[in-house]
């Protein structure tokens, strides 16, 4: 089986490859040295080997993407208002890439520059990137290193980081998820659940207005499942701000995991486990413009809080000299099967 597989080239000439995770049958991933992007993803289903994250052809296509498919994002995941903030007595101003303020990362971010291969086994793809002080505004060098591992019906991602001098860092990752493998069947027909009990409120721009509000009664409660068909209120102010969901859900500090999610349509089920506080919940609504005919995906992207450098009363997501930053995240699957009630679901996950 070919491990490694040219995927084109960027308008640069740089050549872009594609490296293959898994030995066939089961769960195996083919991620890229460009943006250490998930470019496919796939399990074996009641329909046989189904695609569960939404891809493009080629290197370029990637470049070009507004929709972050797939990347590792970094340095920071989702928005820093007005692409300011100030940091140890000093203002720091970064790229805008999204009106006045700055999204994933960046005009590039981590996720459209090319990555080292440090490893490439069977099971393992070992990624790092040098962030230079002054890239994208922010200070510092970092080094980073993202790490993919297969094992059974798990793909885990490690990201590691350390700083020569203090700098604002939130990684996560931003792969969308239709477990239904057909652009056909709605991403809000996935039923999620996520232990959450709060989420952060955003302005028109979608960025946080400091608090955390109950999600109990609201369309951001998940605590039990139910599809985003269902608990979607086109009324709801919070959801007319980004056209659907956009929002980051707070994790309960007693959980077990971080979200499930399941498509009745193929029977298959996710479960994701991080040591991060929070989980970005985005509806993938821009991709009918975006990207017309790949259908939408879910992304669930657990994180930090958004624009915590400037907001006090946001979990602290400085990292500094002296400290190795990690973060875990871990995808599970199994195939508990079709029309299954959510216990069963659940029970499937927890045997994967």
């Amino acid at each position: 089986m070919t491990r490694t597989r040219p995927f084109g080239r960027l308008e640069d000439g740089t050549a872009v490859q594609a490296f293959r995770l898994g030995g066939g049958h089961g769960l195996t991933a083919e991620i890229l040295d460009l943006g250490g992007i998930l470019a496919g993803l796939e399990f074996s289903g009641a329909q046989g080997r189904t695609p569960l994250v939404l891809g493009l052809a080629d290197a370029q296509a990637y470049f070009r993407d507004p929709a972050y498919l797939g990347i590792l994002v970094g340095r920071f995941g989702n928005r820093i208002a007005g692409a300011t903030f100030e940091l140890d007595g000093r203002q720091h101003r970064i790229s805008a890439n999204e009106g006045r303020h700055h999204l994933h990362g960046g005009m590039l971010g981590f996720g459209r520059r090319l990555w080292t291969v440090e490893a490439h086994e069977q099971d393992l793809l070992a990624l790092r990137y040098r962030s230079p002080d002054g890239e994208e505004g922010y200070p510092c060098n970092l080094e980073v290193s993202a790490t993919y591992r297969l094992h059974g019906a798990h793909l885990q991602l490690d990201f590691e980081a350390t700083t020569d001098a203090p700098t604002p860092f939130n990684p996560t990752h931003h792969p969308y998820f239709n477990l239904a493998g057909d652009p056909a069947v709605a991403a809000s027909a996935q039923w999620l659940q996520v232990p959450a009990s709060g989420y952060l409120p955003v302005d028109e721009a979608l960025i946080p207005l400091g608090e955390v509000a109950d999600a109990g009664g609201s369309p951001f409660d998940f605590r039990v499942a139910r599809t985003l068909e269902a608990a979607f209120d086109g009324d709801h102010p919070q959801l007319r701000h980004g056209g659907g969901y956009d929002h980051c859900l707070v994790l309960d500090a007693a959980r077990d995991h971080a979200a499930m999610l399941y498509s009745p349509h193929s029977g298959i089920a996710l479960r994701i486990d991080s040591d991060a506080p929070a989980l970005q919940l985005y509806g993938g609504q821009a991709l009918d413009r975006q990207h017309p005919g790949i259908g939408r995906g879910l992304c669930l992207e657990p994180q930090g809080f958004p624009d915590a450098p400037n907001r006090s009363g946001f979990p602290d997501s400085i990292l500094r000299p002296g400290t190795v930053f990690r973060r875990r995240i871990d995808y599970r699957f199994a195939l508990p099967g079709r029309a299954c009630g959510w216990d069963e679901v659940a029970a499937a996950l927890a045997r994967a």
